[in-house]
């Protein structure tokens, strides 16, 4: 408003001045006309403005001294520009610092700046993202009232993307579905912050954090897998793992007959006094949950002297028969085993052979004669020292193996079965028994008994006889011990462990008898009978049952084969 009232005024003041100047130029137009023209001619110079504010001309000097009405028209014109370039300068000097408060705002076309009314959003949230190496991952930017702002994706102090420009010359990045940040075949340098950022005056940002997760890896010490001690030396076996997380170690015994066998939770596995039972393949097994587990095998070999093992140190023969000799040798199978007879060294003949197999090593002797008997020995050599083991080969007697059960179903009698082994028949038989005095508190063995047999030969088989004998006298309810030693041609045999059995109370009837020895012969278990049996008798029988199966040990073949010899008596 302020400034039109100033324009208004000047146009008023320059339009009354025209009009004056009019005014007074028309009274004496006639007389200064040939002056005015003469003074435009003369001042018409190159550098001549007749409209420059403030400026003087030799011209308007002429014109002055010339007539008073020219003088006085010349000084209008001079005004008239004074106030012209007074007036432009107010305007200026207004528009540039606003000192007319009332003045209307500037027109700004929306075509020049287009700025937002809503501030821009974030419709998604900062996150932790776990991607395995090799996979691809994709990080969400959704933006809502994002306008002309630009959205950008860095790492750090690097720009990735700018709205929808690739900065990076990675191909592996790519923006997909609008600004979500796509990257490919993620490596482990990929790891860290990913910031979604909008380019405005707050640089309000997004954070995403990247893991990358890594399938462990397995590096074993030694590194050929291979690892040979002497026997009583220490042995480290050492499983480096990598991968993320960091993966937990495990470390198994191969075992083809009792299979895998946990052994440790550590990286490194430690074996002291090693012998040839720690030899095999040992197994270390990383697992991070990351795909699937892996694993290596280490094989340890224990070097020491032979260890050799018999399969029977006693062996009956006879003449006419075939024999085998079996040593097994454990550990460094690469030993070489050689056979001995009494002290001297044996080589195959027509009737002697001797083969390996794996860690068996037999010696096989053929139509066995008699001065193939005596002491065998198999020895075993290696760099490490030599092992001996020793066979006898005999043809007395082997040692009884009883088949009665321990419990007699007689109150003074006992029906002792047994076999022997034997290839010749056997001539006599010698049986020991005592009783025991015994009762809850102290067991007092008596004096042995023995009697001289001349026995009844039945065959079981080839090379074994099953024997039977009643002992009579005996005292009820009461515990004895047995003993046999047989003879043949050979001489005396070896004399039996001792076969404890009983006989039978007052208390307790036959049908009870029967009833505890068919529970224990079927199933091999004790059967506890119910309290209605009656106390005394009760406590009899389930006493005698527990004692009776635990002396229980015999075979089904031979037990049947004694079963039938006591029912033949």
């Amino acid at each position: 408003m302020c400034c039109g009232i100033i324009i208004i005024s000047s146009s008023s003041s320059t339009t009354t001045e025209r009009r004056n100047g009019s005014f007074r130029s028309a009274s004496g137009e006639a007389s200064a006309a040939a002056t005015i023209a003469k003074t435009r001619k003369s001042d018409s110079e190159p550098n001549g403005s007749p409209f420059r504010c403030g400026a003087t001309t030799s011209t308007e000097t002429a014109r002055t001294t010339t007539t008073t009405e020219a003088k006085e028209r010349l000084k209008m014109r001079k005004n008239m520009r004074s106030m012209t370039c007074f007036v432009i300068f107010l305007l200026v000097f207004i528009m540039s610092y606003g000192l007319c408060s009332g003045r209307p705002e500037p027109y700004i076309s929306t075509m020049d700046i287009d700025a937002p009314t809503v501030a821009p959003k974030f419709m998604t949230r900062g996150h932790l993202y776990k991607a395995i190496i090799g996979d691809s991952i994709e990080l969400p930017c959704k933006v809502k009232d994002l306008g002309s702002y630009v959205l950008l994706w860095r790492r750090g102090t690097s720009v990735l993307t700018a709205a929808s420009l690739m900065v990076t010359r990675d191909p592996r990045f790519k923006l997909v579905e609008g600004y979500n940040l796509q990257i490919a075949n993620v490596k482990i340098q990929d790891a860290g912050d990913y910031i979604c950022q909008i380019g405005d005056n707050e640089s309000r940002d997004q954070v995403h954090t990247l893991e990358i997760l890594v399938p462990p890896t397995i590096r074993v010490v030694p590194q050929n897998r291979q690892i040979t001690a002497r026997k009583g030396s220490t042995v480290t076996l050492e499983c480096k793992a990598s991968g993320n997380p960091v993966p937990a170690i495990y470390w198994h015994k191969k075992d083809s007959f009792a299979g895998a066998s946990h052994l440790s939770e550590s990286p490194t596995l430690l074996l002291e006094r090693v012998d040839r039972h720690h030899a095999g393949i040992y197994q270390c097994t990383a697992d991070n949950g990351v795909r699937e587990a892996v694993h290596a095998d280490i094989d340890v070999t224990v070097l020491s002297p032979p260890d050799i093992t018999v399969e029977k140190t006693w062996v009956h023969a006879s003449e006419g028969f075939d024999i085998d000799l079996v040593c097994t040798v454990h550990g460094d199978v690469n030993s070489e085993m050689l056979w001995y007879q009494n002290s001297f060294l044996l080589d195959p003949n027509d009737r002697r052979a001797m083969f390996s197999k794996g860690d068996k090593y037999t010696l096989n002797i053929r139509n066995f004669q008699q001065s193939d008997f005596g002491n065998y020995s198999c020895v075993a050599d290696n760099a490490l020292g030599r092992t001996k083991k020793y066979i006898e080969v005999s043809g007395r007697p082997g040692p009884a193996n009883f088949l009665s059960p321990a419990y007699s179903s007689h109150l003074d009698r006992y029906n002792l079965t047994y076999t022997i082994e034997s290839i010749p028949p056997l001539d006599e038989i010698k049986l020991l028994y005592r009783k025991l005095m015994m009762n809850e508190t102290y067991q007092h063995p008596g004096s042995w008994e023995d009697t001289i047999l001349v026995p009844t030969l039945t065959r079981s088989d080839p090379t074994h006889f099953i024997m039977s004998h009643v002992i009579k006298g005996l005292s009820p309810g009461a515990v004895y011990e047995v003993m046999i030693q047989a003879r043949n041609n050979h001489g005396w045999n070896e004399i039996s462990d001792i076969h404890q059995f009983y006989t039978r109370n007052y208390d307790l009837r036959m049908d009870e008898m029967e009833f505890v020895m068919s529970s224990i012969s079927n199933s091999g278990a004790v059967r506890v009978l119910p309290a209605a049996w009656g106390g005394p008798t009760a406590v009899i029988i389930n006493l005698l049952a527990i004692i009776v199966a635990a002396g229980v040990g015999v075979g089904a073949g031979a037990a049947g084969r004694g079963r039938a010899l006591l029912m033949a008596h």
